[in-house]
C-alpha cells in the first residue's frame, strides 16, 4: 500500500524546514518532527530576562539568510519577514578608543580606515566585484563546479589560506584586527585553514549585501518558513524526540536534520556499521557560553562606530583574538575571551521597552564546558565600554553543557554544526562524494553537518532535499 507521505524530515531547524518547503514545493507530502515546543532551532527568539525583553536564543544577524539562494528564492521580505540593516555591519573596538568599522560601502570602509585602507581594498574591491559567483559557489555542494567558475576562483586564495596569511597582507593593528574578528567565527585557531575563507567571505558579505537582522527577533524567520511550509500542504509536528526510525510515519524518505551522532542512534542497524562509525567520528569543534542582558539603555562604547554597529568582536588586536581562539583550543578557558556581540537595538526597537536593549553575546570554550564565562565576557566589554555593568536589569547565562541539554544538536555546545577543520569543510560528516544520501536507501542528512556547514542559510537542507528529488524520486533538478 502506498504510504500516507513521502517524505518525513527529523529537526525543524532553518535547514530541516528548508529542505521540508523544497520537497513540498515539488508536489511531495511532507511531515516534520520537531523535539522541543517550538520550530526554529538556533533561529528562535524567547523572553530570556524580563518582561518586554525579546532575546534571540542563538542565531541573532544574518548576512548569510540574505546572501542565501534558498532565501532569495523563498522571498523573506515577501512573507512580511523585515530586515534591518545597521549603519555599521560590525565593528571592532581598539585599546586606544578607536574602532575598525565595516559598511556596506567598500570606499567608506576604505577611508574611514586611512592608511590601512589601501591593503583592505586590494583584499576585499576583488571579491566584491565577483560576489555574485563567489557566494552561491560557496554556500553549494563543494565538489560542484561553480557555474562562474573564472569569477568564483577569486576567492581561492583567500579561501586557501589562514587568517594569518590574510594579516600579514594588511598594513596596520586596526585592518589586521578586523580580519581577526571575522576569522574567529570559525571557532579554530587563527594560523589554521579554512579560517581565511571564513574571513573573506563574511566581509565580502558585510560590503555586498550586509549584515541584517530580523525585526522583532530571529524567529520571525522561522515562523515564515513553517507558514511557506504549510502553504505547500507540509505538516508539522512538536514535541516528539524522536528516538528511532521505528517511530516515524512510513515514507520513501527520511531527512534528518540533526548531529552526525543523533543520526547514527536513531538509524541504528539501517546504517552500514562502518558508516555508522563514520559519523560517530565526526569532530565537533569547541563550545560557547552565551549571555543576554536587559539593559537600561545602549552599551556605551567609548568608539562611536560600535554605537551603531549590529555586530562587535570584542578582543583587543590580532595577536590577543588569535591567542584566546589558540587556548580554546588547547583545551583553556581564556583569561580575555574573544566575544561576539550583538546588539539588535541599534536598529530594531521592537525588541525591548522604550529606551532600553537586549545584548547577546558569547565567547568560545572547551567542548561540553560547564564554565560560567559571563563574569570574563562582561569584563571584556567593560574594556571597551566603561560603565556597561552599571547598565545591567538582568542576564541569562547558557554554558556549552547547557547550550546541549537545551539544544541536543549541539554537541558539546557546539552551534556550527562540527569542527571547521580543512577536511571537514570538504567532506561532512563522511568522506564521501555525495555528502546529504546515506548508504541506506532514502536516508538522507540534511542539517549543518553537511556543506555548507553551520549559519542560517537554509542551504543544507536545499541541496539535500534536491538531492533526494533527484535520486529517489526520480526528478530532474538541475542542482545539488
Amino acid at each position: 500500500m502506498k504510504p500516507a507521505l513521502d517524505a518525513v524530515v527529523v529537526g525543524a531547524g532553518p535547514n530541516g524546514l528548508a529542505a521540508a518547503i523544497t520537497l513540498a514545493e515539488a508536489g511531495l507530502r511532507v511531515q516534520v518532527y520537531e523535539g522541543t515546543g517550538s520550530p526554529g532551532g538556533g533561529c528562535r527568539t524567547e523572553p530570556l530576562t524580563l518582561p518586554g525583553f525579546a532575546h534571540d536564543v542563538c542565531a541573532a544577524v544574518h548576512p548569510l539568510a540574505v546572501a542565501s539562494p534558498f532565501f532569495r528564492r523563498f522571498g523573506l521580505e515577501e512573507r512580511g519577514v523585515r530586515l534591518l540593516w545597521p549603519d555599521v555591519a560590525y565593528a571592532h573596538p581598539m585599546d586606544d578608543g578607536s574602532a575598525g568599522a565595516a559598511y556596506a560601502s567598500l570606499d567608506r570602509t576604505v577611508a574611514e580606515l586611512g592608511g590601512e585602507g589601501r591593503a583592505w581594498r586590494r583584499i576585499f574591491a576583488p571579491l566584491v566585484a565577483h560576489a555574485d559567483a563567489i557566494v552561491p559557489a560557496a554556500l553549494g555542494p563543494l565538489r560542484a563546479l561553480p557555474r562562474q567558475p573564472l569569477s568564483a576562483a577569486r576567492f581561492l586564495r583567500p579561501a586557501l589560506g589562514s587568517a594569518v596569511s590574510i594579516g600579514r597582507r594588511l598594513d596596520g593593528a586596526t585592518s589586521r584586527a578586523m580580519v581577526a574578528g571575522l576569522a574567529a567565527h570559525t571557532m579554530r585557531p587563527l594560523g589554521v585553514r579554512p579560517t581565511g575563507a571564513v574571513a573573506a567571505l563574511l566581509g565580502l558579505l558585510a560590503h555586498r549585501s550586509g549584515w541584517p537582522v530580523v525585526e522583532g527577533g530571529s524567529g520571525r524567520l522561522a515562523d515564515a518558513m513553517v507558514a511557506g511550509l504549510r502553504e505547500h500542504g507540509g505538516t508539522l509536528v512538536t514535541g516528539h524526540w524522536v528516538s528511532t526510525l521505528d517511530e516515524l510515519p512510513p515514507a520513501r524518505v527520511v531527512l534528518f536534520d540533526l548531529a552526525p551522532r543523533q543520526v547514527a542512534d536513531i538509524a541504528g542497524d539501517r546504517l552500514p556499521t562502518g558508516y555508522r562509525r563514520a559519523l560517530w567520528a565526526f569532530r565537533y569543534g569547541p563550545g560557547v557560553c552565551k549571555v543576554d542582558w536587559a539593559l537600561d539603555g545602549p552599551v556605551p562604547w567609548t568608539a562611536q562606530a560600535c554605537r551603531g554597529a549590529g555586530t562587535v568582536h570584542v578582543g583587543g588586536g590580532f595577536a590577543e583574538v588569535a591567542f584566546a581562539e589558540f587556548e580554546v583550543s588547547a583545551g583553556r578557558h581564556p583569561a580575555k575571551p574573544f566575544v561576539l556581540v550583538t546588539q539588535p537595538g541599534v536598529v530594531d526597537g521592537s525588541r525591548a521597552p522604550e529606551r532600553q536593549q537586549t545584548l547577546w553575546a558569547y565567547c568560545h570554550v572547551p567542548s561540553g564546558s560547564d564554565v560560567d564565562m559571563s563574569g570574563r565576557i562582561e569584563a571584556q566589554i567593560e574594556r571597551f565600554a566603561p560603565g556597561f555593568r552599571d547598565r545591567i536589569l538582568a542576564r541569562s547565562v547558557l554554558t556549552a553543557a547547557d547550550e546541549q541539554r537545551r539544544h541536543p544538536n549541539y554537541i558539546g555546545g557546539d552551534v556550527n554544526g562540527g569542527a571547521a577543520t580543512m577536511r571537514q569543510t570538504l567532506f561532512r560528516p563522511t568522506v564521501r562524494w555525495d555528502n546529504y544520501r546515506t548508504p541506506a536507501p532514502g536516508i538522507y542528512l540534511c542539517s549543518a553537518s553537511t556543506p555548507p556547514g553551520g549559519g542560517v542559510h537554509g542551504m543544507c537542507g536545499y541541496h539535500a532535499a534536491r538531492t533526494a528529488l533527484r535520486h529517489t524520486f526520480g526528478m530532474v533538478t538541475g542542482v545539488g
